[in-house]
């Protein structure tokens, strides 16, 4: 089931302290949270990896990289998801960061209580950001339900496989 307080949009002054220390960044503009209930149990980094892929998709390079002009990285590597860095890692959280010349944005993947939630948080830079993102933002929030559901079939696929998820 994928949760978020109206249309998925969480006022930034509603943001819990104990997330709000895991973004890196300090004064967001726009907060958005989608969570899912699932029964598939794996590291975060792995739910990461299971929404976004090792490397930036098709619609991943459209959005981020020609919309939102993120500098991402190309090549799959350890240290990114999906091209963005790994920006800090905890036994229950992952964040994600990329910035381009107008705005900084972090992913934050949290597990808990069997449920894995996005966390999307980005500051303007500029007053291009203010100007791009909100109609860009009714996409994401079309898009992020289907991301979590996609994730959990991959996740829940690769554990009856028996492969490693932990």
């Amino acid at each position: 089931m994928i949760v978020g307080p109206g249309d998925g949009v969480v006022a930034t002054n509603e943001v819990p302290g104990s997330v709000r220390e895991l973004s890196s960044l300090p004064d967001p503009d726009y907060v958005d949270l989608f969570t899912l209930s699932t029964d598939a149990s794996t590291t975060p980094e792995r739910w990461a990896r299971a929404m976004f892929g090792d490397v930036p998709s098709v619609t991943g390079r459209l959005i981020w990289r020609g919309l939102l002009g993120l500098r991402l990285s190309r090549a799959r590597s350890s240290v990114t998801v999906a091209g963005w860095q790994i920006g800090g890692l905890g036994e229950d959280w992952i964040r994600l960061e990329a910035a381009s010349w107008f705005l900084a944005a972090n992913l934050l993947v949290h597990t808990a209580d069997g449920r894995v939630s996005l966390w999307t948080f980005l500051r303007y830079d500029r007053a291009l950001g203010r100007v791009v993102w909100p109609p860009l933002s009714a996409i994401h929030r079309r898009l992020v339900p289907r991301v979590l559901r996609g994730a959990a079939a991959r996740v829940a696929i690769r554990s009856q496989r028996g492969e490693r998820t932990r």
